[in-house]
């Protein structure tokens, strides 16, 4: 691969990873992998402007592959265990808006319409990726995508027979709910479309922050027997539970099916985001939560979203494809 920089005396992860370079049978080409995780990549930040956030949710595809394909294949983590598939490109979407819409309201508007699209090219893919018994790792864009993964998972796994009905649990560790009504599709309501449509049953959010929780979504959360949450303040501010706790008791609550693990990156801090945190979990934090919840609950998929490498506003990072490498190689060890 041109991203791989190849060195004498050693082997990187873009040696040896397999890659579906033909779409036009991929349902073929994936039952007959021996690898269990298909990675791609949602390079949009449709459903960030949608939420009145921050472009930016669409540069870290790129940086992230240029750093994971280049770490070592060993003894810890060979790459055979993971296909790469390529990633959504919806630039054009966002260029016919940019140039059309009228005013503010109006390309916030069609924005949103333009989210109901991308929502059908992810669900599908992640069917597809589902039913063939393979777990789906999908690398930027903005949280609207969670809504297509928990859609697409839940109708997959319940095609080949892993889940009794095309539904599914959720684990988000997150700096927000994204819980917001429904209001035309964004950023920040993808689990409750899921939840209202009947594809997410069991919703566990970890270390929301309590300044950006609205009270009619806390009230709406704690009425629901079927939701549960912990907020950072609660963890780490008046240490009513560790961490580990707080991540045990979302992989108890979503025991009983199988379950989607979210991690928006917005919760880490100081990592470039729309949303970006000075005060949030630690990088390290972010890697536990990946490793505990790949070894201990049953996953249906991998989402990791909001991060960016360029922000609409001119702010860079240079650093967020490598966090995204780490982040996803300490899953698939795990996993």
């Amino acid at each position: 691969m041109s991203l791989t920089q190849v060195r004498r005396f050693e082997t990187k992860i873009g040696e040896r990873i397999p890659v579906i370079a033909d779409k036009a049978h991929l349902e073929d080409q994936l039952a007959g992998s021996a690898a269990d995780f298909v990675l791609f990549g949602i390079s949009e930040d449709i459903g960030v402007r949608a939420n009145e956030g921050k472009g930016g949710a669409d540069s870290t595809w790129i940086p992230f592959l240029s750093s994971f394909l280049n770490i070592q294949s060993n003894d810890f983590f060979s790459g055979d265990s993971v296909l790469l598939l390529g990633h959504f490109d919806f630039g054009d979407m966002k260029y016919l808006i940019e140039q059309n819409a009228f005013d503010f309201e109006e390309k916030t508007n069609a924005y949103r319409h333009a989210v109901d699209a991308i929502d059908d090219e992810v669900e599908q893919l992640a069917k597809i990726i589902t039913a063939a018994g393979k777990i789906p790792i999908a690398i930027g864009g903005g949280h609207n995508n969670a809504y297509p993964l928990i859609k697409g998972a839940a109708k997959g796994l319940y095609r080949c027979g892993k889940i009794p009905k095309a539904a599914i649990h959720c684990i988000n560790l997150d700096a927000h709910a994204d819980f917001r009504p429904e209001e035309g599709r964004h950023s920040g309501n993808g689990f409750r479309y899921a939840i209202d449509d009947g594809f997410l049953e069991k919703y566990s959010i970890i270390g929301v922050h309590e300044n950006y929780l609205p009270q009619t979504v806390l009230a709406d959360i704690t009425a629901r027997p079927s939701l549960e949450h912990s907020t950072y303040e609660d963890i780490f501010l008046r240490r009513r539970m560790t961490f580990e706790e707080a991540v045990d008791r979302a992989i108890a609550f979503t025991s009983d099916c199988c379950t989607g693990v979210e991690l928006d990156l917005d919760c880490i801090e100081n990592v470039l985001c729309s949303a970006e945190t000075p005060s949030g979990i630690s990088t390290l934090h972010a890697r536990q939560y990946l490793h505990h919840t790949a070894s201990a609950s049953s996953v249906a998929y991998l989402h990791l979203c909001e991060g960016a490498s360029q922000l609409s506003d001119g702010r860079k990072s240079f650093t967020t494809g490598k966090l995204l490498s780490y982040l996803v190689s300490d899953f698939i060890k795990a996993g």
